[in-house]
């Protein structure tokens, strides 16, 4: 009778302090489960792997708080919460490099939607002239005139998706091809002859 009891007390005990951890344990989760969703899609785009190792932590604090570990979810919560902060740092640094980066490719996009319109025209203006005419610069023939004509086409739908990817957004991406399109254009203004 006497263990009976023992035990019947050891266990309201257990619950006792099972049910004061609840609670906490509870809040905790809640408190990085908000911080955590708060970042989630930023850190997707500016610290995916980052945010992998963050997306296991959270996991494993919400499994023990599901497994009613609530011990382990109170003591494991400031160490998820740390791991959350240093996340949201590495997104805001992502975030900084990213707008550097994107108004460096404005300012540059600026700079080649000016100069590479011109040398278009002159390359079209040349190329008709020349389809027209069938009078050649020195050392060229037929086919390698064709060949810097075909070269002159890929080089306008070059430029034409640079400009769709700038309008779109994506500037890094719309620099790189206006910069290839415009060494394109410099190449094939010696090739054709085009004057200046």
């Amino acid at each position: 009778m006497r263990s009976t009891t023992i035990l019947a007390l050891t266990a309201t005990v257990v619950l006792a302090a099972c049910s004061s951890q609840k609670e906490p344990a509870e809040a905790a989760v809640a408190k990085v489960d908000a911080a955590y969703n708060e970042i989630h899609a930023d850190a997707q785009q500016y610290a995916a792997d980052q945010l992998q190792a963050v997306d296991a932590s959270v996991k494993r604090l919400k499994d023990a708080l599901a497994n009613q570990n609530y011990r382990v979810v109170v003591s494991a919560a400031p160490s998820v919460a740390s791991e959350i902060d240093a996340l949201k740092s590495a997104v805001a640094e992502g975030k900084a490099t990213a707008e550097a980066t994107l108004a460096a490719a404005q300012s540059e996009w600026t700079d080649l939607s000016a100069s590479v319109p011109p040398l278009v025209e002159k390359l079209q203006a040349r190329v008709d002239q020349l389809t027209k005419t069938h009078k050649y610069p020195q050392g060229m023939d037929k086919a390698a005139f064709e060949a810097a004509k075909s070269g002159f086409e890929s080089l306008k739908s070059e430029w034409t998706e640079a400009g769709s990817e700038f309008a779109s957004g994506q500037a890094a991406n719309a620099v790189r091809k206006a910069r290839n399109a415009k060494a394109k254009a410099e190449e094939l203004i010696n090739t054709l002859q085009v004057q200046a």
